[in-house]
């Protein structure tokens, strides 16, 4: 496995895939201690470290120092003191003596090894960066494509991650068809083995307060209070609300100019009647 100029597909694959230098450069060098582990056995004493300066993943084996040839238990695991001496002239009896071992050696399986390491880093480093981005986002409304049906829930694509829109979620009488845009409540974000589930609702009342703070500038400015919110789902809602101006309707500024706002809203919600 030749790993010669990595600067530069460090560089790449960072930028495309959005993940830090460091876990590009730890997947590699653990890529190479893995193939490395299997080749020289379990016991071997084995480090990498990544060479900014040559662009290659160097690779260093361990060995203690013994008197002489006549002590070495293990050739992979002690070096006796004569040829420690050198390779370092000032290495003593007992130390641990790293060697620097030639990487382009490895062959074939070796590299399918490398290449499994590092491709799962990378989709680690992927699953973590979009948790991070999401649970952040969790109380949102998010937006994305429908995609399919599994078992009456419904997969939306947000771009980066898929979301789950559950079938108890969902408004009654709304159906999805592939390609359809669903605008909906980020409700929980969750890390998997498989990575992180974003669940999504339409039917809980938050969804309702958000669609208003969406076409309510007063209530997005929190001059307008929504102080609570309750629903039957496609059937009707209420919502309680209060104005911290004294010159601002809160009802009024909910309803909008003839009645715009809040049939923005009941539109969304495929025709909920909504008492304010």
């Amino acid at each position: 496995m030749n790993i010669t100029d990595l600067s530069r597909v460090i560089e790449q694959v960072g930028k495309d895939r959005g993940i830090k230098k460091e876990i590009i450069i730890e997947a590699l060098e653990q890529a190479v201690l893995s193939a490395a582990q299997k080749r020289f056995g379990v016991g071997a004493q084995l480090e990498s470290h990544y060479n900014p300066e040559s662009g290659e993943i160097e690779l260093f084996q361990f060995k203690t120092v013994v008197e002489n040839e006549d002590e070495i238990a293990d050739p992979d695991m002690d070096i006796d003191l004569e040829a420690a001496r050198q390779l370092d002239p000032e290495v003593n009896i007992g130390d641990d003596l790293g060697i620097k071992l030639d990487t382009p050696t490895f062959g074939r399986i070796d590299a399918q090894t490398a290449k499994q390491v590092i491709f799962q880093k990378v989709r680690d480093a992927e699953r973590d960066i979009i948790f991070n981005e999401f649970i952040g986002r969790k109380g949102e409304l998010i937006s994305g494509i429908a995609r399919r049906a599994e078992r009456g829930n419904v997969v939306i694509d947000l771009g980066k991650t898929d979301a789950l829109l559950p079938r108890s979620e969902i408004i009654p009488g709304e159906t999805y068809k592939t390609g359809d845009r669903v605008q909906a409540y980020l409700s929980d974000v969750v890390m998997t083995p498989r990575g992180p589930q974003l669940y999504l609702t339409r039917t809980a009342p938050q969804f309702l307060m958000k669609l208003f703070e969406q076409e309510v500038p007063e209530v997005r400015d929190q001059i307008v209070e929504i102080r609570v919110a309750a629903r039957e789902p496609g059937a009707r809602a209420k919502i309680a609300v209060v104005s911290k101006d004294r010159d601002i309707d809160p009802v009024g500024a909910c309803v909008g100019m003839k009645g715009v706002r809040v049939q923005a809203v009941i539109h969304e919600l495929r025709g909920e009647r909504i008492d304010i």
